[in-house]
């Protein structure tokens, strides 16, 4: 089977679905996806068929204090707005097809963070309820600016705290073959966090938070090491940026939204015949 897997990144992920869009568009299908963080809020749109959508209403909403805001930071400790971005946006504003999303057979998992045990937590959706929005919310909830999730008997956060690219775990799901978009440029390595004593600081609460993010650097490095090592076997398809992207995680701008959105579409263009080669090779 194939996979699609994807990493996270905030707004980079708009070089991400300028790729995801193109797939979906050219009606090119995988078995399953599994996302984290913006990977998986923003790709759960190849498997409701609306490509298009994750760049529409970033550009319309990231300036609007209802959707995030320093205040509502300040007042609720969560930088976007709960409510209105996970649930009145996709229910009312862009509203997001549950019924082609249920009844698409593509698989869609996410990865989110215990913020008790610091531990991974997978979740497949099948369907599009308040809690699977609920849970799209808690893989994109970046620590220190937004509040943990209670969902299932765990607070959970950001999945790409402790598996940023969830290669193995689609492998572990069975996928073989996988194509892995990634944000950042071959050749780039992560460097420790200068802003772990502020994890210790804010999220002590939380001890584990900020053990994951002190040693974030090395799993992160481990995994892309991983990653080209599958490559190198035939069983990756690695797709990247050629060039970093210079975008914020939290651009405000629709100019800059859609460039990087434009340079993932130029790149899927570029790789869509490897990309329906590698589908097609069994």
């Amino acid at each position: 089977m194939t996979g699609l897997v994807l990493e996270g990144g905030g707004m980079r992920g708009m070089f991400t679905m300028g790729i995801v869009d193109l797939l979906c568009e050219q009606r090119v299908k995988v078995d399953g996806i599994v996302g984290v963080s913006a990977g998986a809020c923003f790709g759960c749109n190849y498997k409701s068929h609306q490509p298009g959508r994750a760049l529409r209403y970033n550009a319309r909403f990231m300036g609007d204090p209802r959707y995030m805001s320093v205040r509502g930071l300040l007042r609720t400790g969560n930088l976007f707005d709960a409510e209105f971005c996970y649930h009145t946006v996709p229910r009312e504003f862009d509203v997001f097809d549950t019924a082609t999303f249920e009844q698409d057979p593509t698989e869609f998992h996410l990865v989110c963070t215990d913020a008790v045990t610091g531990e991974a937590v997978y979740k497949q959706l099948t369907h599009v309820d308040y809690d699977a929005l609920e849970w799209i919310r808690a893989t994109s909830s970046m620590p220190l600016v937004s509040q943990p999730i209670p969902l299932e008997g765990r607070l959970l956060l950001d999945g790409g705290m402790v598996d940023s690219i969830p290669l193995r775990h689609a492998q572990e799901l069975g996928f073989d073959r996988n194509i892995v978009i990634l944000t950042q440029p071959r050749g780039f390595r992560k460097k420790p966090s200068r802003i772990v004593p502020l994890f210790r600081l804010l999220m002590r609460k939380y001890p584990k938070v900020a053990e994951v993010m002190e040693r974030r650097h090395e799993m992160y490095n481990a995994q892309l090491d991983y990653l080209y090592s599958q490559e190198a076997s035939g069983k990756v398809l690695l797709i990247f940026p050629d060039e970093p992207l210079c975008i914020s995680r939290i651009e405000k701008k629709p100019a800059e939204l859609h460039r990087v959105y434009q340079l993932g579409r130029t790149k899927g263009k570029e790789c869509l015949e490897q990309i329906q080669t590698f589908i097609a090779t069994k």
